[in-house]
């Protein structure tokens, strides 16, 4: 089984904000940091889930295990379910991705438990150019 810990974050809310995603398991070791343009910290969470869920499709990861320190993207997972409609679009995205695997978890763990991913989505919050958010769903 494949691991994935994801970890969106913003400097500022709405800010500069970036996607990390770190993937383990089977031999496999990738760290991805990626730009998201301005956006909220809870939009960012929703896009480092649905990089990874890409991630994970693009490179045949077919039973993966996703791991977030975010317990809004948490609970609208495993209730299918947003208060917020404005995170309604990305998450039919999200669900509508994770049925491309044979298999698909997402736990909350503590943010202690989620560093790698959390320095990763810094690290996207420096690459990026101060654009709005260029990811659309």
């Amino acid at each position: 089984m494949i691991e994935v810990y994801i970890d969106g974050a913003s400097a500022g809310d709405p800010g500069p904000s970036g996607a990390g995603i770190f993937i383990k398991g089977n031999g496999i070791v990738e760290k991805h940091s990626i730009p998201l343009g301005i956006m909220t910290n809870h939009e960012a969470e929703y896009y480092a889930l649905l990089k990874g869920l890409e991630i994970c499709i693009q490179n045949d990861y077919r039973v993966v295990s996703f791991r977030t320190d975010s317990q809004l993207v948490d609970r609208a997972i495993e209730k299918e379910y947003v208060k917020n409609k404005k995170f309604l679009p990305l998450l039919e995205k999200a669900l509508q991705l994770s049925k491309e695997l044979d298999l698909f978890f997402l736990k909350w763990i503590p943010s202690a438990q989620n560093k790698v991913a959390d320095e990763l989505a810094r690290q996207g919050i420096r690459k990026n150019e101060h654009e709005r958010n260029p990811w659309t769903y």
